[in-house]
Parts: C-alpha cells; structure tokens; sequence
C-alpha cells in the first residue's frame, strides 16, 4: 500500500469512529431499518406495468429528441439564412 492509501485508511478509522461515538451510527441504523418498514408499505409494480411504464417513457423520449432535433434544424437554417442577406 502507498503512504496516500494508509493516510485514506487512517481518515476513514477515524471518522467511523468519530461518527461511532457520536452516535450518528446508531441513528443511521435506525434510519434504514425504518426504511424496510416503509417499503414493505408500498405497492410494487407488476412486470406488464412495468414494460408499459418503460414503453411509455422510452416512447416520449424519442418524440422530444425528434422534436428538439427537428427545431434545431429549422433554426440553424433561418440563421443561415439570415446571414446569407
């Protein structure tokens, strides 16, 4: 190991201890196992839901880059036109 990887590790010993005594590793536990609790809570998506949600967005997608490139288009030749005067 190098001398800047033995500094990072002694950064890191540090401030998981640090973080240890303080008890923010106490609270952040108790913040993911309150997670768990809300996501079983929620209603998950079929696969059929799923595919058409993914449709849907990769559908839209493609209908604004056609139009972004379609107006970029447009404008680019108005401004060449423009220049030709």
């Amino acid at each position: 190991m190098s001398v800047l990887q033995y500094i990072l590790l002694g950064v890191a010993v540090v401030v998981f201890f640090w973080a240890w005594q303080k008890g923010h590793l106490l609270r952040l536990g108790g913040y993911v196992d309150e997670t768990k609790v809300e996501l079983r809570k929620c209603t998950w998506p079929t696969r059929v839901e799923l595919k058409g949600s993914t449709v849907v967005v990769l559908v839209s997608t493609a209908l604004v880059a056609l139009f972004t490139v379609g107006v970029d288009f447009i404008i680019s030749r108005l401004v060449v036109l423009l220049n030709n005067f």
